[in-house]
């Protein structure tokens, strides 16, 4: 501050020694020039006397994708046919009588869902209770204590939106598209496998199946997601996640009530 002072009074000292000689009309125009020097030279000090920081500034980036793992298609897995109801063989150890996470599958569908037996892309002989188009996948967000398995809030692109508490599956339900030889047929996550419960690295990352008795299955397919899309078991698909606001008309929506 005493360094500013000093400068001004030195400027207004030139001033005062340059005007002697002048006219009135001189003097005040060299004057009223000195002025304004000086008040642009004080003008950054005055509107900044304590220097205070700018205000922060808000950054508007655009919005990633949350669930960048959705978009993105597995391609070439081999996929297998189940179906509710389905007693253990050598090559389906597991009855699926019981889901991962429903304990009453067969009941609460309302029945054995026959791969043979069909009307439609429905079992025959009653109304399914649950929707018949579905799959497994091999992870189960859920550990043999009930509860959440560590990594699944971090692998789990939508963990946290689904969250419902501890013991409730935010995988269950999960819509699903699946591709083969040019038709999409869409179905919901509601049972594990084949073979694998914890290969979280192939069903939300980018590795392969494991092998397994059955090829290296990745997906497990119902006989409505089997008939619609016209494959074999056995057959090599592609599928993705999607949301369900994403899921088109198709019998998947109307196979069971909602």
């Amino acid at each position: 501050m005493r360094t500013s002072l000093s400068i001004s009074l030195l400027a207004w000292v030139a001033t005062l020694v340059a005007v002697r000689g002048m006219g009135l009309t001189e003097r005040v125009s060299v004057r009223h020039e000195a002025l304004l020097e000086d008040r642009r030279e004080r003008l950054p000090a005055l509107s900044d006397p304590f220097g205070v920081p700018e205000p922060a500034r808000v950054v508007l980036e655009p919005e990633a994708s949350p669930f960048p793992s959705l978009a993105a298609w597995r391609g070439n897995v081999v996929a297998t046919v189940f179906w509710v109801g389905e007693e253990a063989t050598l090559n389906n150890p597991i009855s699926n009588v019981a889901s991962a996470w429903d304990p009453n599958w067969t009941a609460n569908f309302g029945g054995l869902d026959d791969p043979q037996r069909r009307e439609g892309f429905r079992p025959a002989g009653f109304e399914p209770r649950l929707n018949a188009f579905y799959v497994a996948l091999p992870y189960n967000d859920l550990g043999s204590d009930g509860r959440h398995r560590p990594e699944a809030a971090e692998v789990i692109p939508w963990f946290w939106r689904e969250y419902r508490g501890e013991g409730v599956s935010v995988c269950r339900g999960r819509w699903v598209a699946i591709h083969c030889r040019g038709r999409v047929c869409y179905a919901q996550w509601e049972d594990v496998g084949p073979f694998q419960t914890d290969h979280w690295q192939y069903v939300f990352g980018g590795e392969e199946p494991r092998d397994n008795r059955n090829g290296g299955a990745g997906i497990d397919v119902s006989p409505a997601v089997r008939d619609f899309l016209q494959l074999r078991s056995g057959e090599r698909v592609q599928w993705r996640f999607l949301e369900s606001r994403d899921v088109p008309s198709g019998p998947w929506l109307t196979a069971a009530p909602p």
